[in-house]
């Protein structure tokens, strides 16, 4: 008996690969007619994502970004940088100044030298009201008091009989500053007046010629206010160690040691420790800018006590 083997049809391997293809190719064709139409393949659609600033600093570490793009962004971030740095080392640098200043000028207040104003008219015509004098810090102390030295002083015992009214509120908390650092003459309790007697001095009012007598020997005073004389008060006193004997120049309107002593010297006389300095200069207005006399012609004669 004969035995029939059968084969089946066998499909070639190319053939099938065609059909695989030209399917791929139909279906690409119909995605396509439908973008035609304005549809989106599903396979393709996506959501719309919105822009955002570009960040300098990621870009700056991307590799995919250009390297001229990431040159400008990081020239612009050191701008940026540069800037903020520039202006807060301003600031510091004049924080810096300005705290400098305040305390050199403290200690040329201190040490060196201070300004006051005049208040009043009992030093006419050497000082006027309003004028602005610089006073050093080293008379007395490293430089010995003189007679005839303009001196400024601390009240030394309510001799201002109306103390200078104090600023109020902001004004007088920044006047009251500037006065503390040196930035703004002070004066408003102080006097200035001029040395007649050291200690030891003897001091009285006055000759046959209406002259003040030191130590015997009369002055020959050129400060005085022209037709103001000096004998409204008679006195004869001995200056007590450790202080002086002051007068102003103009001499009828001038409550000095004359009217403030009981005949002993004491009660008129002013402390050295009193004494905040010599005034030196008129530095204000600058029409009136000159330097102060001690005149010392005028006392070379006086012997020593």
């Amino acid at each position: 008996m004969t035995e029939h083997r059968y084969r089946l049809p066998t499909v070639d391997r190319a053939s099938r690969r065609a059909d695989r293809d030209a399917g791929a190719d139909r279906a690409g064709d119909r995605a396509g007619r439908r973008v035609a139409h304005g549809g989106t393949p599903d396979a393709i659609r996506l959501p719309r994502v919105p822009q955002r600033p570009v960040d300098r600093t990621a870009v700056l570490h991307r590799s995919d970004i250009p390297l001229g793009e990431r040159s400008a962004a990081r020239e612009a971030q050191r701008e940026e940088r540069n800037g903020q740095h520039g202006f807060s080392r301003l600031l510091r640098e004049l924080a810096i100044v300005v705290v400098v200043a305040l305390v050199l000028s403290l200690g040329i207040k201190t040490f060196v030298a201070q300004s006051f104003w005049i208040p009043s008219g009992s030093m006419e015509n050497a000082l006027v009201p309003g004028d602005r004098v610089v006073v050093s810090k080293f008379t007395p102390g490293p430089i010995s008091l003189k007679r005839g030295d303009v001196v400024v002083f601390h009240d030394p015992g309510h001799w201002l009989d109306i103390p200078h009214k104090k600023r109020s509120g902001i004004n007088g908390a920044l006047v009251s500053g500037l006065q503390f650092v040196g930035l703004y003459p002070s004066g408003d309790n102080d006097l200035i007046k001029r040395v007649i007697g050291l200690p030891g001095d003897h001091v009285k009012c006055c000759n046959t010629r209406g002259q003040i007598v030191v130590n015997g020997v009369g002055l020959s005073e050129p400060y005085i206010y022209p037709g103001g004389g000096t004998d409204q008060k008679k006195f004869s006193v001995t200056v007590p160690s450790g202080r002086v004997w002051v007068m102003g120049d103009n001499r009828g309107d001038s409550a000095d040691s004359r009217f403030h002593d009981d005949g002993s010297g004491r009660t008129g006389s002013v402390p050295e420790s009193d004494i905040i300095g010599r005034a030196v200069m008129i530095v204000w207005p600058v029409d009136r800018m000159s330097w102060l006399s001690n005149y010392s012609s005028t006392f070379d004669k006086v012997p020593q006590p």
